[in-house]
């Protein structure tokens, strides 16, 4: 004979199923982080190769007079399209139609300062509302054409070029691709573990608030089972589909991860299969902790409406923590282990580093929503003892 709670839980699941706002919830917070994610790098990725692939566009006002220039920008795969001499209006209209990542002027009297060595004018002409990656390598040819007519002046006049530079900085970066991926998207990753608290939320409500509003629940508990027995069966139920949309959507955002080329932007994901396994692991207390949060609180409002209004307000207090150490921007310590949603994010982030963090990390993360669940459990099984929760007074 099955355990009186496993009976409830097989009933409320076999509810969830039939529902299908809970399956439209499950199905949507399922693939939405990870699509989401994955056009995002999709479009980091494409903004970061499209000038290699065709290049960039610049629209050059007097470009004859310094051919030299217009040389070595081509050799940079820039494209001159010489412009006729344009107002300020006509050349904010050529940027904000994107037909040119900038527009290059040079004055009338260019040739004639460059010749006479002063400082010759060049006016570069960007909008930064539409502004494309392209102008920042303009600049940089730009830059580089400056430093080496000032070293040709120099030498000219028997003058080292190394006089400008009387300290050469190297820079050594002892950071591991991976650390700096983790750290770059690790604030997107963090919403990642946002679902658990979504998609068991409909059924949460509805085998609480739903059906004391219905008067169902009345009838349920006049049959021979405890309490406890109650809502440890709701409480699996809710829990057991954040438990499949988390993992399902963590093994998805694996997967998109995995299969771009993050190596176009520096970046690499190194994560193996059996590493975000224990990430699965470590994050079912998480599902558990959210569904037990859901059904206490549920318990305690009067509709089913009310609970709904009061559930998205209290599901943003586990997301606080995460956002509190991304803006003060914290470095990872022992304590946020022991803080449910902000440990999953972290112990996520550390393991996208490649590094071996070692067996206490998942077993804090593990523990410490396991202990909020069961705190949310008791309390809620407490509180159906209660005549007035039954009769919604």
């Amino acid at each position: 004979m099955s355990a009186k709670f496993l009976v409830v839980f097989k009933k409320e699941f076999r509810e969830s199923l039939r529902d299908k706002r809970s399956l439209g919830l499950l199905a949507l917070f399922t693939l939405m982080y990870p699509v989401l994610l994955g056009i995002l790098l999709h479009q980091w990725i494409d903004r970061a190769t499209k000038p290699e692939r065709e290049g960039i566009v610049l629209a050059v006002i007097g470009g004859a007079q310094a051919p030299t220039l217009m040389a070595q920008l081509k050799q940079k795969n820039v494209t001159i399209h010489d412009t006729p001499p344009l107002g300020e209006a006509a050349i904010g209209e050529l940027l904000r139609a994107r037909k040119a990542a900038a527009v290059l002027r040079l004055p009338g009297k260019y040739a004639t300062d460059y010749a006479a060595m002063r400082p010759a004018r060049i006016e570069l002409w960007y909008d930064s509302s539409t502004e494309q990656d392209g102008r920042r390598d303009i600049e940089e040819v730009l830059n580089a054409y400056a430093t080496n007519i000032a070293s040709a002046r120099l030498l000219a006049h028997g003058v080292s070029p190394a006089a400008l530079s009387p300290v050469q900085v190297q820079r050594y970066d002892t950071g591991t691709t991976a650390a700096r991926s983790a750290g770059i998207i690790g604030g997107i990753l963090g919403f990642l573990f946002f679902p658990a608290f979504i998609c068991g939320l409909s059924a949460a409500v509805d085998s609480t608030a739903g059906e004391r509003e219905r008067r169902s629940l009345e009838v349920l508990m006049a049959q021979p089972v405890r309490t406890w027995e109650l809502v440890t069966g709701k409480w699996l139920a809710a829990a057991s589909l954040a438990i499949v949309g988390i993992t399902f959507e963590l093994m998805l955002a694996h997967a998109i991860l995995s299969w771009m080329p993050l190596e176009e932007i520096g970046m690499t994901w190194r994560v193996s299969w059996g590493r975000l396994l224990l990430v699965c692991v470590a994050s079912v207390p998480l599902s558990l902790f959210a569904a037990g949060m859901q059904i206490a609180v549920a318990m305690n409002a009067r509709s089913f409406k009310e609970a709904q209004s009061v559930l998205s307000i209290v599901m943003l207090v586990p997301m606080l923590p995460g956002l509190a150490v991304s803006m003060l921007e914290l470095k990872t310590a022992s304590w946020m282990y022991l803080v449910p949603m902000l440990s999953n994010q972290t112990l996520l982030r550390e393991t996208a580093k490649g590094g071996d963090i070692g067996v206490l990390p998942f077993v804090l993360t593990f523990l410490c929503s396991a202990l909020a669940a069961w705190a949310a459990v008791a309390f809620a099984a407490w509180r159906m003892k209660s005549e007035r929760y039954v009769l919604a007074v």
